[in-house]
């Protein structure tokens, strides 16, 4: 599927990365507000589609960003328009960082007809081929094999792109973990396996569940370089996603990040989150990524709060309308339920195109 997939019609993204674009100076403050923005809107998307699923008006599973803003948009800022990107199911905010319009994603959410997938996916299956945003996938780890299925594409193909497959800590406890790392390292594809880590998989803390708490000294059995990141923190996401993207486009050499995160949720929109203690949330919390960034921008005084409490005004007011689209937006027709779902036989068995009840 990788290889059939169409180049972006827009221009790969014109930013690379660099220290200097990360100083807090005012040469910079236009670059830096936007990363503050972009994670302020994803925050307010996520908390308003938590509400939106308390009202009905979106179904099925539902996982949340909420606190991984800056491994969202400092994950994927530093990746260009052609590089492929496979994600998990807390893919939301992959989806609006990479470029899908956070309308079609709402619509999605609400299951109609022009959302990302049609209304077919739901939250766990965002997709845009023209973006090479290739997925959230339903099963934990599931789509490790096929990001190194990507990678193996490009390499066929000669191509200069990066596939960045981001996954939580739960998934490196499973064999598709390990054997998607050793295929990709015995056969020099380029794969930036991206893990964030919220501490948690599902209720059970990494430390519970893994035999090895730091996450990334788990590629070393592979002979891969990996490093480990403050999530919490997107200048340095941001820098050091971009150093490792450019050696990974250089030389073909997949390689491993680990992000410490915080989510400030439970794992699902309807976990009660018994399992972590008051303490450890208040902690957690002390070190929003949100929070933590506005203090940056206003001690260089590059902001202040009058202009954070515009911003979230804005953002309000953004999202709100969005979730008018959604709700408004028309529900895939009964007659099309098989539509999008299998390739090709659709169109040469005009058989299926009855009401399927």
């Amino acid at each position: 599927m990788v290889a059939s997939v169409k180049p972006p019609t827009a221009p790969p993204h014109p930013t690379k990365i660099t220290p200097k674009m990360l100083e807090l100076t005012k040469e910079n403050r236009d670059f830096l507000l936007k990363l503050h923005r972009q994670m302020q809107f994803i925050r307010r998307f996520e908390e308003r589609t938590q509400e939106q699923y308390t009202k009905a008006k979106i179904g099925g599973y539902c996982h949340l960003n909420i606190g991984e803003e800056a491994t969202v948009v400092g994950g994927i800022l530093p990746l260009q328009l052609t590089d492929y990107i496979f994600t998990s199911y807390r893919e939301h905010g992959h989806a609006i960082a990479r470029g899908i319009d956070p309308k079609a994603v709402m619509a999605e959410l609400f299951g109609k007809e022009n959302g990302t997938s049609h209304g077919r996916g739901g939250s766990m299956h965002m997709f845009d081929s023209d973006l090479r945003f290739m997925g959230g996938y339903g099963i934990v780890g599931g789509h490790l094999p096929l990001a190194t299925g990507g990678g193996w594409a490009v390499r066929y193909k000669k191509e200069k792109d990066v596939v960045f497959c981001m996954f939580g800590d739960g998934a490196t406890n499973i064999g598709a973990f390990h054997e998607s790392l050793n295929f990709s390292k015995v056969f020099k594809l380029p794969v930036v396996w991206f893990c964030v880590n919220n501490r948690y998989g599902m209720g059970t803390p990494v430390e519970a569940a893994s035999a090895v708490a730091d996450i990334y000294k788990k590629a070393c059995a592979y002979d891969m370089e990996s490093i480990q990141i403050d999530g919490m923190n997107v200048r340095e996401v941001l820098l050091k996603t971009s150093e490792i993207v450019e050696k990974t486009r250089a030389d073909s050499e997949p390689r491993f990040i680990e992000a410490l995160c915080y989510r400030f949720k439970g794992h699902s929109v309807v976990d009660p989150d018994k399992y972590r203690s008051t303490e450890d949330k208040e902690k957690f919390r002390k070190a929003d990524p949100i929070v933590a960034f506005e203090h940056e921008l206003e001690k260089a005084k590059l902001a202040d709060e009058e202009y954070f409490k515009k911003v979230r005004m804005e953002v309000d007011a953004e999202v709100q309308d969005i979730i008018k689209y959604a709700d408004e937006s028309p529900e895939p027709k009964v007659a099309d339920l098989y539509k999008y779902v299998y390739a090709d036989e659709w169109e040469e068995r005009p058989e299926l195109h009855g009401d399927p009840l």
